[in-house]
């Protein structure tokens, strides 16, 4: 194992660093989708619902199922890696976002609206800070789904730890394999820590912004 990663880490070092591109351009694009089709759809609950289960219906597909129908028209690597990886994230980052902004309690929107706030403002000052603990959530998962995808996009060359995985397979390679899991569990380990304390810290600001905003309404009525 030792003598393998002293002979080898460069290999090592270039796959993780080809999984981190891939997981960065997949999750870039795939927000900045997900963000502009939450705004498009997310006024009529029918649409979204219909959104959410036309992508529910995408994510169902394994995905060396769906490499291989594009492959045709996309060809092999990145590119195809990354169109497949963003498709199946806009499920699980929709669902969460819609999910998140609904979860708004309807009074606070309506108190929104009576002291004359326009529809854009309560989206930004409101609708997103609210929801952002749901959102986040659904960010995580597709984190964590993108490093496990992306691991299998190694089988139409684009790269990765699921090279050092098919390249194990092939030489039938017990250390190659071993190093590859390492890479892609300890990877995903990571990430899924690193969220987690976002998660918290995000829930805690939101926790302590509400106690912060009921102390403000209750020192006012007693001001009244």
């Amino acid at each position: 194992m030792l003598e393998y990663f002293v002979k080898y880490h460069h290999k090592l070092t270039e796959a993780l660093l080809q999984h981190l591109l891939i997981v960065g351009l997949t999750l870039v694009i795939s927000i900045a989708i997900a963000s502009v089709l939450t705004l498009l759809i997310m006024r009529s609950r029918r649409l979204s619902a219909f959104v959410v289960r036309v992508l529910g219906s995408v994510y169902s597909i394994p995905s060396l199922a769906l490499f291989a129908i594009l492959i045709p028209f996309t060809g092999i690597g990145l590119k195809t890696a990354v169109f497949v990886l963003v498709l199946y994230n806009q499920f699980l980052l929709i669902r969460n976002f819609i999910a998140g902004l609904d979860s708004v309690d309807a009074r606070i929107l309506e108190a929104a609206e009576g002291m004359g706030m326009s529809p854009a403002r309560i989206l930004i000052r409101i609708k997103l800070p609210l929801a952002f603990p749901v959102m986040l959530a659904g960010v995580h998962l597709a984190i964590i789904s993108t490093i496990g995808i992306a691991t299998i996009a190694a089988a139409i060359g684009a790269g990765g730890i699921g090279s050092v995985l098919f390249d194990g397979m092939r030489t039938r390679s017990p250390v190659k394999l071993l190093w590859g899991t390492i890479l892609a569990a300890g990877l995903a380990g990571a990430a899924n820590i690193l969220l987690v304390g976002i998660e918290r810290f995000a829930a805690k600001r939101l926790h302590f912004g509400e106690v912060g905003s009921g102390h403000a309404r209750y020192n006012s009525g007693i001001g009244s």
